[in-house]
Order: structure tokens, then sequence, then C-alpha cells
């Protein structure tokens, strides 16, 4: 099945069953922090922009997540606390998601099912996913590695699979259907307009395939001024004590810590350009929608999906390697801030984002139509 914008599948349409009548969703996601994100978080941002669309758009959104979440419609808090010390944590994600699938049944059992479930949570919802009293729509937030490949190919036929970008739909592994691409979303007017500093910046996980080494080679051959910033997350830190600490001078080259909320905003917003030399196949890229949303262009590597997400002359330019970064970084940071936040409005709004999910959530209502409701009498 070749993945397509969902889109293109009009509601009321034989693939969209119920046509554009309000849908009841169960919006799952990850344990580990609340929704949205007090700092770093882009899954759970995400999914705080969507159930919000979904709400304002007249459908019945119930977010499960972790406690401290907060979302326009119905919150349930599964656990008893949020665990960021403890992301990846296999018992707590199966707790997780056991008392969402209870609370759906509950629901079922109680003569008001859900529609749909869109899980977001990692691993388990999605290996259990056709337990669930409702179908499940999965987005795969990652990229298809060895472990993740063997995993989908597995279990992927339990849900309606949907991707971030065309680029990672691609890499799925053989025989793993994917039903549509949908991007992350951005609400663009969140985002401030500030005046330009002199810095560039680069923002992410300091991993050597994110390239905040190149980042520094390439500022230091421009002579543009760089600040770093992101979390040095376990197993990470040898990396940076090695190919990052030594640059780091307080004036040429800084290092911002990690960052999040207002100070990210004004970071991002204050920036000449956004620097993106990474060199692995990034699954959407969530930091240059959110450069390009605060008016600073975008200077990609053209891997992964940056070529999907920039919008080469408009939102920022894709270059080929180190010596064409540092070459066109003074006409990047020419490009207009005005520009880079249209563009990331017409193709990343919420609004458009929760319409492509929605033709997804009545695709997986079709499939499991045949599939008899629960009912207290079962």
């Amino acid at each position: 099945m070749t993945p397509e914008t969902a889109d293109a599948v009009p509601a009321g349409s034989p693939a969209a069953p119920g046509g554009d009548r309000p849908l009841r969703i169960a919006m799952l996601a990850p344990p580990w922090i609340p929704v949205p994100p007090p700092g770093y978080g882009g899954v759970e941002r995400v999914v705080a922009l969507l159930c919000d669309a979904l709400h304002d758009a007249g459908h019945r959104v119930t977010l499960l997540a972790a406690p401290g979440s907060r979302a326009r419609g119905r919150v349930v808090e599964l656990l008893e606390r949020a665990y960021p010390e403890a992301i990846g944590a296999g018992v707590i994600e199966a707790d997780h998601v056991g008392r969402a699938f209870d609370l759906i049944e509950d629901a079922a059992l109680a003569g008001e099912p859900f529609d749909v479930v869109h899980d977001h949570s990692g691993w388990v919802a999605l290996a259990m996913a056709d337990r669930c009293a409702a179908p499940v729509v999965h987005t795969v937030h990652g990229p298809f590695e060895d472990r993740a490949a063997a995993f989908y190919r597995a279990h992927g036929h339990r849900a309606v699979l949907t991707c971030i970008s065309a680029a990672q739909a691609a890499a799925r592994p053989d025989g793993v259907e994917i039903a549509a691409v949908v991007p992350n979303p951005i609400d663009v007017d969140a985002w401030p307009v500030v005046p330009k500093g002199e810095h560039v910046l680069w923002l992410g996980r300091f991993t050597p395939e994110k390239g905040p080494h190149r980042a520094i080679a390439v500022a230091r051959r421009a002579g543009i001024p760089l600040v770093l910033a992101g979390p040095v997350q376990p197993g990470q830190r040898e990396f940076f004590e090695r190919a990052v600490a030594p640059h780091v001078d307080g004036r040429r080259i800084r290092y911002a810590g990690e960052v999040g909320g207002a100070r990210k905003r004004h970071l991002l917003a204050s920036a000449r350009a956004l620097l993106m030399p990474i060199r692995w196949p990034e699954p959407f890229g969530m930091v240059m929608v959110e450069a390009m949303a605060a008016g600073t262009p975008v200077l990609a590597f053209a891997e992964g999906a940056a070529p999907e997400v920039v919008e080469h002359g408009r939102s920022g330019l894709l270059v080929g390697d180190d010596d064409e970064m540092a070459a066109a970084l003074d006409e990047a940071m020419r490009l207009r801030p005005a520009e880079c936040r249209a563009s990331a409005r017409e193709r990343f709004s919420p609004e458009r984002v929760a319409r492509a999910y929605l033709t997804a959530y009545r695709r997986a209502a079709g499939a499991r139509a045949a599939r008899p409701r629960l009912s207290a009498a079962a």
C-alpha cells in the first residue's frame, strides 16, 4: 500500500464511514511527561495541539496522559505521577496502556464506545491493538531502525499506521502498510516575533548524527557567533565533553543548556538562522518547523525529512555538506522572517493536521465496522 496524504480522501467517501459526524476520540499520550510538556517533549506538544484542534472542530476528545496534563475536552490521568526520569521503562508503559485499555473497554460496555483510539504512547498499545475495544490509529514517531523495523513487521498489521513524513514512510520494512503521511502541527501564533540577534542557533540532542560539532565548524568558518542548546542526556556526556565542550568559550560559541517554554521561543526567534547539519534519516525534525514559526530560516543538510519541511529559498536552504552550509549562511540569513512564518502556517497548522487525521480515523473505524461492539450482556 502506498502512503498518501490523508486529506486526499474526503470525509463522507466510502473510505470514510460516518461522513462528517463528530467522533469520540481517545488520544493516548506517552506516560512520561505531561501534555503539553514543560520543557523537552516533542510528541507531547504534538498531542496537545492535535487534541485542541479536534475539540475545536466539534469532536469529543478524551486525552489519556501523564498527571499534570491539560487540553480542551476531557483529560484522564492514568498513573499516580509522571515519570520523566524513567522514559522507556517497559513496566510503566505497560501499566499506562493497560489502564487506558480498561477505560476504553468500560466505555464500550457502558454504551458510549470510542470511535477510535489515536496512539502515540510507544510500543505496548500497538502490540495489543487488535485486543482493544476500539480501532487504533498508531502514529510512528521514530525511525524504522533495526529493532523498530522488526517490531513493526510483527505488529504493524494490528492498527492503522501513519507516518510523519514521506521520508520516514519510505524507510518502512517490507510488508508494513502505511495508510497516510500526516506531518506534525505547529501553532504559529504562539511563537513571538522579536528583533534578530547576531547569533545562529543549533538546538537538539547532543549526538554525532545531530551534528553539533559540525555546527561549530560551520559557524567558525563563517565568522558568526553560535548558540548551542539542548539536553545532554544519559549516554551523550562523553561525546559532549569530547566534541563540544572544548569549543565553548562563552563568546563565539555559547552553550545555553536545556531550554523550554518562553526561553526556547525567544532563543529561536532571535536567531538569524537555525543550523541543521544532520547525518541521519530524521523522521520529521520539529525544531525546523518551530524555527520557521518563529521567523527564523533553516539551513539544513538534505537528509531525512528536511526536504519536505524546508521550502528551499523561502523558509530556508538545503545544502549537501559543511562547506556548502558555511558558504550559504549569508544567503540564508537574508530570507524574510514573514515568509518563514507563512510557510509554517500554510503547511503545518493544527487545523490542517487534524483534518488529515480525521480521514485516517474514519478509515480505521471502517476497517473495524464488521467487528461486534462489546455490550453489557457480553
